[in-house]
């Protein structure tokens, strides 16, 4: 291999001299050519002058004889000049020869190099029972402690003045409701508003407040509906096309070092907005998912990093930068492609800035592939572009992961991992944009949806910041996979997550716990709103999830089924997986998936497939929010602010090349 790298450096190098040489070579062998022709012709004039006695030669004769033999001195000069051109060139390089360093062998050859793969593909999606019952949950207690006030004079009043309850000596209250006294204040815009537009909510509403003030109970935290009923529907996405760019990127720094990157594109056909209307946590485009998320024709770094392996002649090593942490064991197999990431496949599928510091263990241990990583990264920066010179960012802290991926066995044949880690301080969403959704300016800004209901497709891009930590995660699993020599692949993983939340709530929700509201009057005095003020419980709680499947060689390609679990608060990091209904190994519920791969060669290959989805809890693929049951949602015994989907399935086509 040096000594093939080493001939091609120097013909890299030679090749302007060589170029040099041939071109003045080219003009010698035209005047060769020419003097050629004019020799033929002497010789054809003397043949010609020559009688058949063959007489002495006139001087004529005599001075054509003498031009030819000046012609062939010119061509042995014009050889001789060619002989020492030809010993020029050698010379140069042999030059070459021996100045092909390793220094020269680096400019010269030392290129990134490219790979990469295309995926074209077709899924039709199909929705059951899609829900919208926005909901939240508040405090009623304060709430009407805050409007009582407001009917005593003398007192603060909160949430403002309020005249539509009036005197009535023949209420047991003391008091009646009256739309007709209202002055336009902030609470008799929100009662009157009420009564005309939601009059079940009126009555419900007012039978609590009525029990209070007459028992003394406190209400407490309660579900309060934003909808009079729940909307169920089915949803049909006939054909949606994506395309998946991946651009792959090594160059060698030094012997034990390199560098690698992968650059990405995913898009739907006929979408470069780079943004979604927020209808799900999968709309949500942020750093960490943005890799499986249609974000449009731009080119992003999924990848960036290098590796430092060998160090000081140890079996330590050391990686920096985006490193990769998606499509890792056994979800390789469905994407038909070697293992992509470092941590387990089932728990982690999200990109990853930060640092692994890594021991081969094998020679220490006897066990064939084992090796140790401990990683560490960075999930969000909470002061850095947020703002924070205006310095109001105390609620929220960076959010740190670091944990272990280990090998215990890696044959070939045989692979056994282990992964372990936590998340310290997550935010309630971590940063990222999306479309505002025009349903959620008539929720909670009425005063700004009086104009944008005009626009009803205009959807406004925002840039989310979270608004406060709201505890952090444990996650652990362990995954098996045995690739058998008839080419028969089986695996199973098993993992758990535990969340540890720590009372604070954004509008989404606490760390797997519902945000409690509370009603607070706005600056101008013109409107009473709801805002979350902390979580309503800090209980911690653990999910599970399973993951098995098989993959079968058949005629021209490879049969595959798989199957997945998750508990009600399964919570991994799987956000990145670009199945078109939300990463399936997110699932709080039910995924059933069969393929077919068809290769048609080595580096193309068509998949055939399908997958069925049974949520049975809200709130898949999002630590943010309390899972409730997805038929709660339906029957208005619980609420929520997203849609939920009760079954969905997606089938779909692909094509694949690698290059």
């Amino acid at each position: 291999m040096k000594k093939l790298t080493t001939i091609l450096t120097v013909l890299l190098l030679a090749a302007p001299a060589i170029t040099r040489a041939e071109a003045t070579v080219d003009e010698l062998q035209q005047k060769i050519a020419a003097i050629t022709d004019q020799l033929q012709q002497l010789t054809e004039k003397v043949e010609a002058q020559q009688s058949p006695a063959e007489s002495p030669p006139s001087a004529t004769n005599s001075e054509v004889m003498a031009a030819i033999n000046e012609l062939r001195e010119q061509v042995a000069a014009i050889n001789e000049e060619l002989n020492e051109l030809s010993d020029t060139v050698d010379e140069e390089v042999e030059d070459l020869w021996e100045s092909a360093d390793a220094s020269e062998s680096h400019v010269a050859l030392d290129r990134v190099t490219f790979t990469g793969d295309f995926r074209a593909t077709a899924d039709t999606l199909h929705y059951r029972d899609v829900t919208w019952n926005p909901g939240i949950k508040v405090n009623f207690t304060d709430f009407f402690n805050k409007v009582g006030a407001s009917l005593m004079p003398g007192v603060e009043h909160p949430l403002g003045e309020m005249n539509v309850f009036v005197p009535d000596a023949e209420s047991p209250l003391g008091f009646s409701f009256d739309p007709g006294a209202s002055q336009g204040t902030a609470l008799d815009n929100l009662f009157v508003d009420m009564f005309n537009n939601d009059p079940a909510q009126f009555n419900q509403l007012m039978g609590m407040m009525a029990n209070y003030m007459m028992t003394g109970q406190e209400p407490g935290v309660g579900n309060y509906a934003m909808a009079q009923e729940p909307r169920i529907s089915d949803i049909n996405n006939d054909i949606l096309y994506t395309t998946r760019l991946r651009l792959n990127l090594r160059a060698p720094i030094a012997k034990n070092m390199n560098f690698s990157g992968r650059l990405l594109m995913y898009k739907n056909w006929g979408d470069t907005t780079t943004s979604k209307v927020f209808d799900s946590w999968n709309a949500f485009t942020m750093d960490g998912t943005n890799g499986g998320s249609t974000t449009g024709d731009w080119l992003r770094v999924e990848r960036a990093y290098f590796d430092w392996k060998d160090i000081g002649g140890t079996d330590f090593y050391l990686s920096i930068g985006r490193r990769p942490s998606t499509y890792g064991t056994p979800t390789n197999y469905r994407e038909n492609e070697m293992r992509g990431g470092t941590p387990s496949g089932h728990l982690v599928n999200f990109n990853f800035d930060g640092i692994t510091i890594g021991y081969h263990m094998e020679d220490l241990t006897g066990i064939e592939g084992m090796a140790v990583r401990f990683c560490y990264g960075q999930g969000y920066e909470s002061e850095w572009g947020n703002g924070e010179l205006f310095n109001q960012l105390e609620t929220t802290s960076d959010t740190h992961l670091g944990g272990f991926n280990i090998d215990l066995l890696n044959n070939g044949k045989t692979f056994v991992s282990l992964t372990l880690f936590r998340a310290q301080d997550i935010v309630d969403g971590f940063k990222g944009t999306f479309a505002f959704p025009t349903q959620f300016v008539q929720l909670f800004a009425p005063t700004l949806y009086a104009d944008v209901q005009k626009f009803p497709t205009f959807n406004f891009n925002t840039r989310y910041t979270p608004s406060t930590t709201i505890g952090s995660m444990n996650l652990a699993g362990i995954g098996f996979s045995r690739e058998e020599d008839n080419g028969f692949v089986w695996f199973a993983s098993v993992s758990l997550t535990q969340l540890q939340p720590n009372g604070q709530a954004g509008m989404f929700g606490g760390l797997g716990t519902d945000a409690v509201f509370e009603a607070k009057l706005s600056t101008s005095g013109e409107e009473v709103y709801m805002v979350p003020v902390g979580a309503e419980d800090d209980d911690s709680r653990t999910g599970y999830g399973v993951y098995a499947g098989i993959q079968v060689p058949v005629k021209s390609g490879k049969f595959g089924l798989e199957y997945n679990y998750g508990s009600k608060y399964w919570t991994p990091f799987t956000q990145a997986q670009d199945d078109p209904l939300g990463s399936k190994l997110a699932t709080r519920g039910h995924v059933g998936e069969a393929y077919y791969i068809y290769e048609i060669n080595s580096n193309a290959f068509i998949t055939l497939g399908g997958l069925f989805y049974d949520f049975e809890y809200t709130g898949s693929g999002s630590p943010v929010g309390k899972p409730v049951k997805i038929e709660d949602v339906q029957s208005s015994l619980s609420y929520s602010l997203l849609p939920v989907v009760d079954t969905a399935w997606d089938l779909y086509a692909k094509i694949s090349m690698r290059f």
